[in-house]
């Protein structure tokens, strides 16, 4: 769609949102923002957009909007249920997003990336393999910065990796032609109606690319495997389980490297090159490979890259050590799969904090690791009582484990204390929530950030 001179409203001004409208407006559209927040709850955005010729509708999206809309964009949080998203579809008017609009209009190659744990991680590693490389490249989309607000400024011999949610996939009828589906496990159940929206939401990755795109898919994983049916170009898979007998190319690991499986194998490094902590990072590293040599990145940059990649923050990241305890933030963890994979980096006994906001999600396997590789659990949060729960039930279960006690704090500052006073020498203090951060933080960076305060402030 030509922009210049449609009527869009842009609903959200949230980050992606923000970004678009400024983006709208400078391409000529004649822009509408809303929000169902009032103008005093929005100030920070209202003034990144002051001085450009923008119509705001705010506290509430009502229907009048759609009266003038050629174009109804959502910003990332905004739910397709709303009544005004639904009329919209009734009326025929156009969905769309930031992600939708950069993808349709970047000069430059585009890889993309999604899954339920480590799409982050991924694109970061992806994103320093192009620069490796001594590629111009863009990192951005679902993390840091919106690439629509860089789209003048990217050449067509430029590299942009890109993360991609559900929420922005589930609208988007274009997709990057390198894109990648890592895993996909039980997650945003408390936004997506059903398991099989969610992943219908993350196949849309796959369903809008051409015969002439490449996906690069988990092996590993029993649903991202799943999807290659309906990959319309050239498949490559990565994963731990990789064997060579297994059609198409993929990377795995042979006698501990990393080995690109194509017509002939090429080592990239060692597994003891990899710095970042963890059995579902070197998941990741492999899926960046596969991804870095899909756009020609030679193994010696993915080495380079992979050798000095230290993670990225609120990833299992060291905070400091205290009386021979030491601290980490997997403040990403907002869903008990990632959880498990955090304990499951360490061989240390653990004290775990483990609380927040329930996504619908089951912990069934989370609380048995919790049992059998936790000494001390702390639980915070409005579903404090509902991990404690789940934990009481595998201890009747199971009978034995490695837990001795639980205890409850009302903020994440009184669980930080708890464990500090529990904590041995030679323990691991692990941040490692299992559920979303909104009952008392903006999102899952603050509170791993407040994290990091009260650790260093023991």
């Amino acid at each position: 769609m030509e922009i210049a001179g449609r009527r869009v409203t842009v609903l959200g001004l949230a980050r992606q949102g923000t970004a678009l409208a400024r983006w709208l407006a400078s391409s000529g559209a004649q822009v509408t923002v809303s929000d169902v927040k009032p103008a005093d709850a929005l100030v920070e955005s209202l003034n990144a957009l002051r001085g450009l010729p923008l119509r705001y509708e705010l506290g509430g999206h009502p229907l009048s909007l759609l009266e003038r809309c050629d174009l109804l964009c959502l910003s990332g949080g905004v739910p397709t249920d709303l009544p005004i998203v639904v009329e919209a579809r009734e009326r025929g008017i156009p969905l769309a997003n930031d992600a939708q609009m950069f993808v349709e209009r970047c000069p430059a190659p585009i890889i993309g990336v999604t899954g339920s744990a480590g799409k982050t991680t991924t694109t970061t590693l992806v994103g320093a393999m192009g620069k490796a490389a001594g590629r111009a490249t863009w990192v951005g989309g679902n993390i840091g910065n919106p690439l629509i607000a860089d789209l003048g400024a990217i050449q067509p011999g430029d590299l942009v990796v890109m993360e991609l949610s559900s929420f922005q996939l589930e609208l988007m009828t274009s997709s990057p032609p390198i894109a990648a589906i890592l895993n996909i496990t039980p997650n945003h159940l408390d936004r997506h109606p059903s398991m099989e929206a969610y992943i219908a939401a993350k196949a849309r990755l796959l369903d809008n690319q051409s015969s002439r795109d490449t996906a690069v898919l988990g092996y590993d994983d029993p649903v991202a495997k799943s999807l290659a049916h309906r990959v319309h170009g050239r498949v490559w898979f990565f994963g731990r389980a990789i064997r060579r007998e297994i059609p198409f190319a993929h990377v795995g690991v042979l006698n501990d490297d990393i080995v690109l499986m194509k017509d002939r194998d090429v080592r990239v490094c060692a597994l003891g090159d990899i710095r970042v902590r963890g059995g579902h990072n070197v998941l990741n590293v492999l899926a960046a490979c596969a991804l870095a040599d899909s756009v020609g990145i030679d193994p010696e940059a993915m080495r380079k890259a992979i050798e000095g990649f230290e993670g990225v923050a609120h990833r299992l990241q060291f905070v400091r050590e205290v009386n021979g305890v030491q601290y980490f933030d997997d403040s990403i963890a907002t869903a008990p799969e990632r959880l498990v994979a955090a304990i499951l980096s360490f061989h240390q006994p653990i004290v775990l904090l483990a609380g927040g906001r329930d996504k619908h999600l089951r912990w069934t396997e989370a609380a048995d690791l919790i049992v059998s590789r936790v000494r001390h659990l702390v639980v915070f949060g409005e579903m404090a009582s509902l991990i404690e729960r789940a934990v009481e039930e595998r201890v009747s279960i199971r009978k034995a484990g490695a837990l001795t006690s639980t205890h409850r704090a009302t903020t994440l500052a009184e669980a930080v204390r708890r464990a500090a006073q529990v904590a041995r020498p030679g323990d691991v203090v692990l941040l490692s929530p299992g559920g979303t951060s909104f009952d008392a933080f903006v999102d899952f960076a603050e509170r791993g950030e407040k994290f990091q305060e009260y650790v260093r402030a023991l």
